[in-house]
């Protein structure tokens, strides 16, 4: 962990944001009027491009507080409740009214017998109450702005608690009052440690057991500002709070665990606003596994989405996606307080050559770039360390030199070599006469550099001195006390940085009007229905992606004047509303060179699909592709997400790799790109054992106008595939030669 903090990050936060120019509290508010004025875009399925920013500064720092059931009758959970929140209105400043129908007082506070009764208006009311539907209206008469709801029994619990938290939530949009809850906690209602400087990590749960690694962190010195317990998300959600505190000039990082999301379009947005803002979020997202899904569902009632489509949302946006709470909190931590990276080298420093080729080896399959040091950078290196201990890196001192005035001199060089952004200093056992040194050393040379340092102690003790007083005492030196903690950590840091260095929100792009392919393809949907795939590819024709030269006939005298215009060899398919997958079925034949093979062909394909009896609107003649690599580029809807476009490996590879990228619209081409370079076989669009390069420009642009289509066409687009979508040698372009589209 980062140990407690000094002035030298808090100056290096500030700088950060006042150089635009603005104190941290006026760029609150002017990004918060920017918001404003951002509210009300749309894109052309008419949802919105922007976050809307609730001003969630009177939640976190009411002026009134109103308890709603109060009590002060011992064994009474609420009398404990009431005893934190009358503790807690006092740490930050507020007035405290408890509201009891019998009670005159409650813990020496006048008590007031309704929400109507109230000496003023209330800020913040929190409900200790077994059904918070009858109060939201008295509240809403009362104009709070803000209630707390602990009341489990909602959706959590089945189909009749999720009809009674819809009722709560409609009665909560009719109040205009803003509800953290139903089934949530004391958690916002924290007390949090004033004595720690520099950025601070904002804290978002939808269970409040596991953030409680995270809110110990102020144990070892790391700052929390705020601690949001979402609950069943009735009204305020994830999406908000990271709206909210991607905007708060004290986070350096937000860190979630996620059950479930509410809405995948208000989390892109969120996080959107958070990667504009250069705010890290990393999140712990349940629902990688089957039963992690049924679980998370069965605790919050929301859907977990296809994880697919969640892992690679939150990549596309930033959002870092960590596994376990330790490495929540490690990578959050790192992220709020270490600076910027002056390069993206990583060097491994240790006592032992054991240690080193093991971290080293991790880190590098982990993708961590370890430049090999230059050659005078070695003999430099080789002045205190003695010539036949290997110091190109992992960088191994042999041991005696860290314990005297040779060890700083080490660590200087190293951080001076302009490729090396991060010194990791491995220390997997205490041995003072070394190790205290060494610890030292590091933590000296970490007040002096903008570099990153970091040390994993790998002690399972954990009570040296040289652990809790000089490394967890430090503000620039970041210990861990695992390898795979800080190799993620690491990871995230130098990838965060890299991504909102080069990141430009996606839904400045957004199309904000039809375009004139979308009037074109309205005429082709036929609602409910699957399309035959030659409707499909004219949809595709629409929307300008190229399909083979084919005709549709009804007669075997036809097909055979089309096979001239088409050229020979040709492709024969039946085609039909009700045909998806026509080879199972014998209905394609290839390779046809001659009339009688075309008439054959025509009554074996007619004479299959009475048999099998499915109805045709025809028989395509279609020319014949056979050089290239085939990809599938599909759409889907998502549950949470809504359109979604995937692009992989197509033909029967698809179903048996599973090799495919995903995107959630709108992006750009940048992210096409990307999604080519994810997939396992991508090797294969770059030309393997002689085949040329595929065009992938082309591809590329298919992408695109797949992306196009899902934006335009919205959910009246149930399903699209392309497949095979024939990607051409370079420079000749990429052909549909097959494509399925279903409807709603």
């Amino acid at each position: 962990m980062l140990g407690s903090t000094h002035g030298t990050l808090t100056t290096d936060f500030r700088a950060r944001v006042e150089a635009c120019g603005e104190t941290p509290r006026t760029a609150v508010h002017s990004t918060t009027a920017s918001s404003a004025r951002e509210a009300g875009a749309l894109d052309v399925s008419g949802r919105p491009l922007h976050a809307d920013v609730p001003d969630l500064d009177r939640f976190f720092r009411p002026e009134s507080v109103a308890v709603i059931g109060a009590s002060d009758v011992e064994g009474r959970p609420n009398t404990g409740i009431t005893r934190q929140l009358i503790a807690w209105a006092e740490r930050v400043g507020a007035r405290i009214h408890p509201v009891h129908p019998t009670r005159p007082t409650v813990f020496g506070l006048p008590c007031h017998a309704s929400v109507a009764d109230l000496p003023e208006q209330v800020d913040l009311a929190v409900l200790l109450v077994g059904d918070p539907l009858p109060v939201i209206e008295e509240l809403a008469e009362a104009k709070v702005k803000f209630a707390v709801a602990f009341a489990s029994g909602f959706a959590e619990t089945g189909d009749a608690g999720a009809a009674a938290q819809a009722r709560l939530a409609g009665a909560v949009r009719r109040s205009g009052l803003r509800l953290l809850g139903p089934n949530t906690n004391l958690n916002a209602f924290e007390e949090f440690r004033d004595d720690l400087e520099g950025p601070a990590i904002a804290l978002i749960t939808q269970s409040g057991h596991q953030g409680r690694p995270v809110y110990t962190l102020q144990e070892l010195g790391i700052r929390l500002s705020h601690w949001a317990p979402t609950g069943n998300e009735a009204d305020l959600e994830t999406a908000d709070f990271i709206s909210y505190f991607s905007e708060q000039p004290e986070v350096g990082a937000i860190a979630c665990y996620v059950e479930g999301l509410k809405d995948g379009r208000s989390f892109l947005l969120a996080a959107d606003r958070a990667a504009r803002n250069g705010i890290p979020v990393v999140a712990v997202k349940v629902g990688r596994t089957e039963t992690g899904a049924r679980m998370a569902a069965s605790h919050t009632g929301k859907l977990t989405g296809a994880d697919t489509v969640v892992d690679a949302a939150m990549r596309q946006f930033g959002v870092i996606r960590v596994d376990g709470l330790d490495e929540l909190q490690d990578t959050a931590a790192l992220l709020a307080r270490a600076r910027r990276p002056r390069a993206e080298g990583v060097v491994v420093y240790s006592i032992s050559g054991g240690t080193g080729a093991h971290f080293s080896d991790l880190a590098t399959e982990a993708g961590l770039t370890l430049p090999t040091l230059s050659p005078a950078k070695q003999d430099e290196l080789h002045q205190w360390i003695p010539p036949y201990l290997n110091v190109a890196n992992p960088v191994d001192n042999g041991g005696h030199p860290v314990g005297d005035w040779r060890g700083r001199k080490i660590i200087d060089a190293i951080l001076a070599d302009p490729a090396v952004g991060v010194l990791i200093c491995p220390i997997t056992g205490p041995f003072r006469p070394m190790s205290d040194k060494l610890a030292q050393d590091l933590v000296d040379a970490a007040e002096q550099t903008d570099k990153l340092i970091c040390v994993v102690w790998g002690s399972p003790v954990g009570t040296e001195e040289a652990y809790r007083t000089t490394l967890l005492g430090s503000s620039r030196v970041a210990t861990f006390r695992t390898f795979g903690n800080c190799i993620t950590a690491v990871r995230a840091y130098l990838g965060h940085h890299r991504f909102t260095a080069a990141y430009r929100s996606p839904f400045e792009d957004a199309p904000r009007t039809p375009s004139p392919s979308y009037r074109k393809a309205q005429a082709l949907m036929r609602p409910g229905q699957q399309l035959s795939e030659h409707a499909a590819k004219q949809l595709l024709r629409a929307y300008g992606i190229r399909v083979p030269r084919e005709q549709l006939v009804t007669s075997a005298a036809a097909a055979v004047r089309a096979a001239g215009l088409v050229g020979y060899p040709v492709v024969m398919k039946a085609s039909g509303p009700q045909l998806g997958h026509k080879t199972e079925l014998g209905l394609v034949k290839i390779g046809l060179t001659s009339a009688s093979q075309i008439r054959d062909a025509y009554r074996e394909l007619t004479d299959i699909a009475r048999y099998e009896n499915v109805p045709l609107d025809g028989i395509l003649v279609c020319q014949m592709v056979e050089r290239g690599v085939e990809m599938v580029v599909g759409v889907t809807q998502d549950d949470l997400f809504g359109p979604t476009v995937t692009v992989g490996l197509g033909g029967v590879l698809v179903e048996v790799l599973h090799d495919a990228a995903v995107r959630v619209p709108p992006f750009g081409e940048d992210q096409a790109r990307a999604m080519l370079t994810e997939l396992r076989g991508h090797a294969l669009l770059e030309g393997v054992r002689g085949a040329p390069p595929a065009d992938v420009d082309a591809l590329v642009e298919v992408v695109l106008r797949v992306q196009r289509m899902a934006l335009e066409l919205g959910d009246s687009l149930s399903e699209l595939d392309i497949n095979p979508l024939m990607v051409l040698p370079r420079g000749q372009g990429a052909v549909a030669l097959d494509a399925l589209a279903i409807c709603r």
